[in-house]
């Protein structure tokens, strides 16, 4: 029987080729399995239930990205995360029919000694990593159950607490967060601040338009989302008001085109006119226009850098009391800035999400948010990302893996087969179905625990998206 698998996996091995190109081999210790039928091909090493498994070592050419990557979901090996999956499809149908195990070779870069060995891959981690379609991050949801209107009080959201490891749930109130903290843990929150940035207006023909403002590039530039009947044409003025039928506040000039995004050219400092008649920019599912207490709920207590389009909005729930108690808790604090774009509504148009491509993003990870992870981890306590942003912020400044200071623009797409660096313990909002975000959660839980537990949200009436109730997530074992 071992022999027929042998064959049906050699049958396979051109699939392999483009990922084993770029990479010399170097066996491990002990040519031969004992103990039980083995095979060994290009630094996977599978045997029966009875032998041992040794693990070889899969070393890059010198311009391997990153030495120690231990998936090939990003980085250096995403590239060729297809055919690798398609390999595995069939190293699976082995070890099923063998009763063998696999093991994903060391990863390290050449003449280094690798950081980790990635651990044993079961037939579950498998199958998550198969599981790559866009649709398998469905869910339906009632349309009264998006909160278009946030709680009374920002500590009277509920927070539902997921155990990634065994998938049980705890129905909780958000002042709860409190009890599951420790002394010696580390929230990591995302202090960036919204700008009002929804402008209105019309061309010099007379024509409305609306302008969403994703970045600020200067004092008085930005890039911008138009929208209107037809797309103006570079070198054309646009008149600004505070609202429909008001006399033009302000003037500025298209000067070209970025992609979708246009560029901006105003007559006066931005920020100070964006204060005076912007809009706080909702997202599109709270269909809506903003209120005055918009300009309040659409922020978090703590934000301080202005520059985001969308709010962080796990970080919506705290109150100035709240993060007084987990102080008197001796719970830790620190500060990323990601500057969030409109992209984080893109939908994922693609059905196999590893062609997805992100919105790039600009944030900092200061040297003091790197050094109070690096203590807190030596002390033995955690690491609590408030939002995924907080969490794209941590993972892409430990791309290299250990956390650096960064300051920059980052695409990191974080789906299941993602091994997290630097965060132990996810705060989070409840996401849109089929989105990045709902993928990144995945990853950090398990899709299947995830998605039971938007179920039973769904059942108990909780609230949703940015307005809606938290989640609290404890991650699944990451070595199984």
């Amino acid at each position: 029987m071992a022999l027929r698998a042998s064959r049906l996996i050699a049958a396979r091995i051109k699939l392999l080729l483009q990922f084993v190109e770029p990479y010399r081999f170097k066996p491990g210790r002990g040519a031969f399995v004992q103990g039980g039928a083995g095979v060994c091909f290009f630094g996977a090493w599978i045997n029966g239930t009875r032998g041992r498994t040794r693990t070889g070592t899969l070393l890059r050419a010198g311009d391997f990205e990153s030495p120690v990557s231990t998936n090939f979901t990003t980085l250096a090996l995403h590239e060729t995360a297809r055919d690798y999956s398609n390999l595995l499809m069939g190293v699976k149908g082995f070890c099923r029919e063998t009763g063998g195990k696999l093991r994903f070779p060391v990863i390290c870069a050449p003449d280094t000694t690798p950081a980790f060995q990635i651990p044993t891959v079961t037939a579950t981690v498998l199958h998550e990593i198969q599981r790559m379609k866009t649709s398998d991050f469905h869910f339906d949801l009632p349309e009264e159950l998006i909160a278009r209107y946030p709680a009374a009080q920002r500590d009277q959201s509920r927070l539902l607490v997921l155990n990634g490891q065994s998938g049980a749930l705890q129905h909780k109130g958000f002042k709860d967060l409190v009890s599951f903290v420790e002394s010696g843990d580390l929230l990591v929150f995302n202090n960036t601040r919204v700008i009002p940035g929804r402008l209105y207006g019309r061309k010099e023909s007379g024509g409305k338009l609306e302008l969403l403002i994703e970045r600020v590039t200067g004092e008085r530039t930005a890039l911008a989302h138009i929208r209107a009947s037809k797309s103006p044409k570079a070198g054309s003025r646009l008149h600004l008001l505070r609202a429909s039928g008001d006399e033009p506040r302000a003037s500025c000039t298209m000067r070209g085109r970025q992609g979708e995004l246009f560029e901006l050219d105003f007559e006066e400092p931005l920020l100070p006119l964006l204060a005076a008649i912007g809009h706080m920019p909702l997202p599109p599912y709270i269909d809506r226009a903003d209120e005055a207490l918009d300009e309040e709920r659409y922020q978090t207590v703590y934000a301080d850098k202005p520059g985001a389009v969308a709010a962080p909005t796990a970080g919506l729930h705290f109150t100035p009391e709240i993060l007084q108690k987990l102080a008197n808790k001796g719970v830790n604090t620190a500060y990323v800035t990601l500057h969030v774009g409109a992209g984080t509504f893109q939908p994922v148009r693609v059905a196999d999400i590893r062609e997805h491509h992100m919105h790039s993003e600009y944030l900092e990870v200061e040297e003091s948010v790197c050094d109070a992870i690096k203590q807190t981890r030596e002390r033995g306590g955690r690491v609590i990302a408030v939002g995924t942003t907080s969490v794209r912020s941590l993972e892409t400044a430990s791309r290299s893996g250990q956390i650096e200071p960064y300051a920059g623009e980052s695409d990191i797409f974080i789906y299941p087969g993602y091994r997290f660096r630097s965060v132990d313990i996810l705060l989070t909002n409840f996401h849109l179905p089929e989105s990045t975000l709902i993928m990144l959660v995945s990853a950090f839980a398990g899709r299947d625990n995830v998605l039971k537990a938007y179920a039973q949200a769904i059942a108990e009436r909780y609230r949703f998206f940015s307005y809606g109730d938290a989640m609290l997530v404890f991650p699944h074992n990451q070595e199984s």
